[in-house]
């Protein structure tokens, strides 16, 4: 189910809204949690099972981890009593709960690696080794890397001992499974919405307000923009590579990022939104990436909950940067491989992962801070590089991904037919006006305006008209489901 789809707007969200704000808010989470897998299994209903099983595991193996750290804690200040020492609290885990916290990670884990990467390991196998043995063609389970991810979260801040408080199986549950974020994150921490989870949260007035300001706004990024210029990079691959010349590959190139930034930024405010009018506040994935100087700022500022969970999770156990440079060169090529692996099974995804890893080294060693530095020369140089990277990201077909590259570097393919600038021509005469409309959006200043005046009526009529608008696109149009779906 799309968030910008008739069926959420106007059939599924009216229906849960209600029911949540009738309820007592210490029981909301309740109606959450039955909302959350209403709304899973009527986009995953086959895997439905998979994800009550994954929350069921782990649940158990968090609730392991934690009873043995009471009962060290308890056989600790006993064997100081009887010796009359000072009790102490041990910074070291106990070894069993670690043991107990390696099971969840391959369960995990496993789980991951078997529904999203096993078709892609048994094929490249298969062509390199000719094994005989190729995919099983499993469908993917509607969000599976994220839950995952967020899941896995939560048991290690509990091995960490980060979580405070109890928490039953029943607010877990609600925090694995909340609709506004399963599909496509941002991924949450329990730490960020587990009070409001377990304590309730009444829904003011102004949450309400706020959230419905953010939904408007994120469905008019989505269907307005993302899938008004997606349209003219599918105008672009129509033709291929050996129909358009160096300025229309470019074209194409930089529709694309316009797409998948306005589509996923467009899904976040829309998630965002929802959780305010829940009462849950949703970490930020986005700070105007486009805006940035280098590949390092932009990363900073794109997918901000999937960047630090790597960070956290995986760059800063490995060593971080507190350690030799070949070390920390190591670590970030360990993260960034992990990056393009977890977006997708596909050599166009390690490619990816190994580019991003390639230039944010480089800028860490050499020229990076200068150019956060410069005024204009960060921008041109980054105006280059997202347009080639989302490139790499986009096309799965090696073969059609270094011909695309060819013609973006003006190198001739053997038969290839281009009449000069006329393809070029024509889709700057059709969608000049989206191009500008986008260019402008994807600055700061649309935010800042909005953050500025986001009170005053005006802006509340243009966000309903854009939402009525948005709606109706919809009607005509279809449902064009998220990109990030796909991870």
């Amino acid at each position: 189910m799309v968030y910008s789809g008739l069926a959420f707007i106007f059939h599924f969200f009216p229906i849960f809204l209600l029911t949540y704000y009738i309820v007592k808010p210490k029981y909301r989470y309740i109606v959450l949690l039955l909302g959350s897998l209403a709304f899973y299994a009527l986009g995953s209903p086959i895997y439905i099972g998979l994800l009550i099983i994954s929350v069921a595991i782990n649940y158990f193996i968090a609730s392991r981890i934690n009873r043995i750290y009471r009962e060290n804690e308890k056989a600790e200040k006993a064997e100081k009593a009887e010796k009359n020492e000072k009790t102490e609290k041990t910074d070291k885990p106990p070894k069993a709960a670690k043991i107990w916290l390696i099971g969840a990670l391959i369960y995990d884990f496993g789980v991951l690696c078997i529904f999203k990467y096993l078709d892609f390991i048994l094929n490249a196998t298969d062509s390199i080794f000719h094994t005989g043995v190729t995919g099983i063609g499993l469908a993917l389970p509607l969000g599976i890397s994220f839950y995952t991810f967020q899941i896995i979260s939560f048991m290690i801040d509990t091995y960490r001992q980060n979580i405070t408080g109890k928490v039953s199986f029943l607010h877990f549950a609600v925090y694995a499974t909340m609709f506004p974020q399963i599909t496509s994150g941002p991924i949450t921490r329990f730490g960020e919405i587990g009070d409001t989870i377990r304590e309730g949260w009444g829904v003011s007035t102004r949450c309400l307000e706020r959230g419905i300001m953010s939904f408007c706004l994120g469905i008019g990024y989505k269907v307005l923009l993302a899938d008004k210029i997606a349209s003219l990079w599918n105008d672009v691959w129509r033709v291929g590579a050996y129909g358009i010349d160096v300025a229309t590959a470019w074209l194409g190139a930089w529709s694309y990022s316009m797409q998948i930034y306005f589509d996923f930024l467009g899904y976040t405010l829309m998630a965002t939104g929802v959780g305010w009018m829940l009462g849950f506040e949703l970490p930020d994935n986005f700070t105007e990436p486009y805006s940035s100087k280098t590949m390092t700022s932009f990363w900073r500022n794109w997918h901000i909950t999937l960047g630090r969970w790597f960070r956290d999770y995986l760059y800063i156990p490995l060593g971080g940067n507190r350690c030799s440079k070949g070390r920390m060169i190591l670590n970030m090529l360990v993260v960034w491989l992990c990056t393009g692996i977890w977006h997708g099974a596909g050599y166009n995804f390690i490619l990816w992962g190994l580019f991003l890893f390639a230039i944010l080294t480089i800028e860490k060693l050499t020229y990076g801070k200068w150019m956060e530095n410069t005024r204009v020369i960060g921008h041109i140089y980054m105006i280059i590089l997202i347009p080639i990277s989302w490139t790499i990201f986009n096309i799965a077909d090696m073969t059609q991904m270094s011909e695309y590259f060819m013609r973006m570097l003006g190198i001739p393919l053997e038969g290839m037919v281009v009449f000069g600038f006329t393809k070029f021509t024509e889709l700057m005469y059709t969608y000049w006006w989206l191009i500008l409309v986008c260019i402008f959006f994807c600055t700061p200043y649309p935010m800042k305006l909005f953050r500025r005046f986001r009170r005053n009526i005006v802006v509340k009529i243009l966000l309903l008209a854009i939402f009525w608008y948005s709606v109706y696109q919809s009607a005509i149009s279809g449902d064009n489901p998220f990109i990030y779906f796909n991870f």
